[in-house]
């Protein structure tokens, strides 16, 4: 592992924040109604914690900088600030620019193997020359200095059965046109000095390696070819093929027959061909298998594979990949890469292209989507979670484990299918959808007997698989996902096939922004955090003892719900609203007696004329000013951005809040007992998320209108996100709240069955109100025809995923020791890298 330290290296002035201004100067009242000046002066001083901070790219250029002057590089401070500075932003944009254009349009690698196979079909008019000799060529030109073909960069023993795989088929199509007699000799050593690999079992293997490469060594041995090697070693490869076919003796299910015709070349004439052309698809390839179809065509003429074959080698010219086609798949994986690592946003046109369209052969069900499970799983995910309307009638072909189980990747019991399979079944969005149940049943199944049988074998796949099982979609938050997707992704990008399939080639690029965005927004939070923790001894909120000290865990809420780094208003806004919140709830809870909290509610009803009313006690008077001067002032920045005051309604958003949490404790001093329906519509608002996410939405660089709020389209956003995570508290917190004596709707429900329902059992039928609300959610914020901005919606969502962080197993809040791990991975601990991915 390499470790990427994350430097706080730009500085911030933190400013003074009013505290308790005098209550008989006037010039301290502010009025609803701001002048722009004010509006902008307030803004200016408010947003000093982000000031001057140069963007990304001219951090790392910075750092480079310095790094160069304190090596010694003879060069002017300014001068060579510049030069790095720039050096920088080039690289920077020479990596965008890979990344689009390969997201836009994939290039595939070039197979050896898959080459090979191509070069070998004779021409139909002249069955002694190869219809495609520029393959030919290609091998003869393509010859490594250790006489292999295949990659460049062998990766230790893990690429030696790919390599020597791909060696023995060039050797092969060399001998089968009669050229080449040096590489075919210096090939032919390369087979015999590995000649130990093709059976060591510690290895990993190639999809149907042990057909492969014994049938084309029997290929080898009847054209003549002769090996240096042992004559029993020779006699132990022959077998393995033997070894395989009286396992599938008598086996008849489709499975086997789609895995035979996937590594056709294996067999020679031990296949009735004609069953093997029946999984010829429209395109004419036999499973877009170059190799297997090129096989096909040498045992047995077929116009259509011939046509497939001639598209290919006109497409990619002398060198073809080893899946083709693949762009869907390699666009989705593209797309799904840069979300899970946290840059997607810098690509956004390029995706929404992408995905348009994707969805337009979606509507047309076409064959590349549909025939393959994994693409057909991953692109509905991927559309239903970027807003498009795709019904889960087009997976009812992969709905039934009966269909897996008879296709190919069924019989490989193919992992990354059936992860892409699990992941898709959790986008649900409707109340009762049997399809996705079943997939998301069977799937999970099958993959949680994969992690018992190959525990031993820790492949990065199972950690995937182990993942996602664990976590639900709906509790990751992206700067934890951002983070460990980093960390797990693999730089070159690989899977391994019949040959290792590179389907992206701008990986090391995609890993470096990823790095960089992830650091620099590291730097953001820990300066963000700092300019928070001197507001809250400015507005003396340390003071106050019956409050919990959470503040770090507070930020944490913050920048796992608003992660770019870019939006630090809307980020900053968020960490004081729900510290100011957990201040209130806990003055609410504990912290004030009955005479103290009407006071309170009276100040914030006078608000601007709070002069008028007098403190009964100095706890009264910092929790209001605290509340006061920084709704205000959240309120002159938010009234400047969206040109209308919205200072009026913040403050009409925490009376509302306060009346309500004046309820619950007046209903706790008087021990009474409401119905679940009476608390669930005074909790849903004392749970206080209104003031927390309102102020946060004014700075996502979206107008938001005073329409747009009071539409009904907000409301019922807000009706479900606050019942959701209302829900979610409850269901976590009920044991601890029943010992204190307080009562939730979990309790409530119990308590009015009249002892028919226990808690275990209450708590059962919350969840599942919980995932009703939990999925309306999605959906209406998923929905493309709306009136509320499309991030003001996604911000619903973000802070309910946030919450399910906080209540994934416990009360984050009330057991703070389980959320120390994420407030260290999110703001204080650095990266680490895969080690090799370090020169990334």
């Amino acid at each position: 592992m390499s470790t990427v330290w994350c430097s706080s290296v730009l500085s911030a002035t933190a400013t003074s924040v009013p505290k308790n201004p005098s209550r008989s100067n006037p010039s301290n009242h502010l009025r609803f109604t701001f002048s722009n000046s004010s509006a902008k002066s307030s803004c200016h001083r408010f947003s000093s914690c982000r000031s001057n901070r140069p963007p990304p790219l001219y951090y790392w250029a910075c750092i480079e900088s310095r790094r160069r002057i304190s090596c010694g590089v003879q060069t002017t401070a300014q001068s060579g600030t510049r030069v790095v500075e720039r050096n920088a932003s080039l690289e920077i944009e020479e990596r965008h620019a890979r990344i689009r254009k390969q997201l836009l349009k994939p290039e595939l690698s070039p197979s050896a193997y898959d080459t090979a196979w191509v070069a070998m079909v004779p021409s139909p008019g002249s069955p002694q020359a190869p219809c495609f000799p520029q393959c030919v060529q290609w091998i003869l030109e393509n010859q490594l200095d250790n006489g292999s073909w295949g990659h460049n960069e062998v990766d230790s023993s893990a690429d030696k059965k790919e390599t020597i795989l791909a060696t023995l088929a060039c050797v092969i199509a060399l001998k089968k046109w009669d050229v080449g007699p040096a590489h075919i000799t210096k090939g032919i050593q390369f087979i015999a000095r590995n000649f130990q690999t093709v059976t060591d079992e510690q290895i990993v293997v190639p999809i149907g390696f042990d057909f492969t490469f014994s049938g084309m060594f029997t290929l080898a041995i009847n054209m003549g070819l002769q090996f240096p090697v042992r004559q029993t070693d020779i006699d132990g490869i022959l077998r393995l093929r033997e070894n395989e076919l009286k396992r599938y003796d008598g086996d008849k299910s489709t499975a086997i027959e789609a895995y035979c015709a996937y590594v056709a070349e294996g067999f020679e004439n031990l296949l009735d061909w004609n069953d093997v052309m029946k999984f010829q698809a429209k395109n004419g390839s036999l499973f877009n298998s170059p190799s297997a179809t090129a096989a096909a065509l040498v045992a047995n003429y077929d116009d259509k594979a011939l046509q497939y074959l001639n598209l290919l080698v006109t497409q990619f010219g002398s060198a073809v990949p080893t899946v083709f086609p693949q762009n869907i798949h390699c666009q989705l994986s593209m797309v799904d890469t840069l979300e899970s690592v946290g840059i997607s946003r810098h690509f956004s046109a390029e995706i929404k292209a992408v995905l348009d369209m994707v969805y337009s052969l979606w509507l047309q069900k076409e064959e590349e989507i549909m025939l393959d499970a994994e693409t057909c799983a991953m692109a509905f995910r991927i559309l239903q979670m970027n807003g498009y309307d795709v019904s889960t009638d087009w997976l009812s072909h992969i709905a039934e484990a009966s269909n897996f189980h008879n296709s190919l990747q069924g019989y490989l019991c193919d992992t990354k299918t059936l992860l892409e399979m699990y992941k898709a079944s959790k986008v649900i969005l409707s109340e009762r959808d049997l399809t996705l149940e079943n997939i998301g049943c069977w799937t999970g199944s099958l993959l949680r007997e994969k992690l018992c049988s190959d525990g031993a074998q820790r492949v990065p796949i199972l950690e995937e698989v182990e993942y996602a099982l664990k976590f639900p979609h709906y509790a990751i938050v992206d700067p934890l996902n951002n983070r460990r997707s980093i960390e797990h992704l693999d730089a070159r990008g690989s899977q391994t096939l019949k040959t290792k399939y590179l389907p992206c080639h701008v990986s090391q690029d995609i890993l470096a922004l990823a790095v960089e965005d992830f650091c620099f927004s590291q730097s953001i939070y820990q300066d963000e955090l700092q300019n928070i923790i001197s507001w809250e001894k400015e507005n003396r909120m340390d003071q106050l003892q019956f409050v919990r000290q959470r503040l770090a865990y507070c930020y944490l809420a913050a920048a796992t719900t608003i992660s770019p780094h870019e939006l630090s208003d809307a980020r900053v806004a968020c960490a004081k609203s729900i510290m100011l919140t957990v201040v209130v709830d806990d003055f609410f809870d504990v912290g004030g007696s009955k005479e103290e909290q009407e006071n309170l509610i009276e100040l914030v009803e006078n608000w601007d004329e709070h002069h008028k009313v007098e403190f009964c006690s100095e706890k009264v008077e910092i929790v209001f000013y605290a509340v006061y001067n920084t709704v205000n002032q959240l309120g002159s920045m938010a009234s400047a951005v969206q040109k209308r005051d919205v200072t009026k309604h913040l403050a009409e958003t925490w009376l509302k809040v306060m009346l309500c949490m004046l309820t619950e404790a007046d209903w706790q001093r008087r021990q009474f007992v409401p119905t679940v329906e009476e608390y669930m519509a005074n909790a849903v608002s004392s749970l206080a998320l209104a003031v927390i996410i309102l102020p946060a939405q004014y700075f996502l660089g979206e107008t938001l209108s005073d329409y747009m709020v009071k539409d009904h389209e907000y409301s019922n956003l807000s009706e479900l996100m606050f019942t959701c995570s209302r829900l979610l508290n409850d269901i976590r917190s009920v044991e601890r709240e029943f010992e204190a004596g307080k009562l939730n709707s979990v309790s409530l429900l119990a308590l009015h069955s009249g002892g028919s329902m226990s808690i275990e059992a209450a708590k059962k039928e919350t969840h599942g109100s919980l995932e009703s609300y939990r999925r309306g959610l999605v959906a209406l914020v998923r929905r493309q025809d709306s009136v509320v901005p499309r991030s003001c919606k996604e911000l619903f969502w973000k802070l309910c995923k946030t919450i399910h962080l906080f209540y994934f197993q416990i009360d984050g809040f009330t057991s703070p020791k389980e959320m120390v791990g994420a407030v260290n991975q999110v703001i204080n601990e650095p990266l680490e890298l895969q080690s090799s991915n370090t020169h990334v």
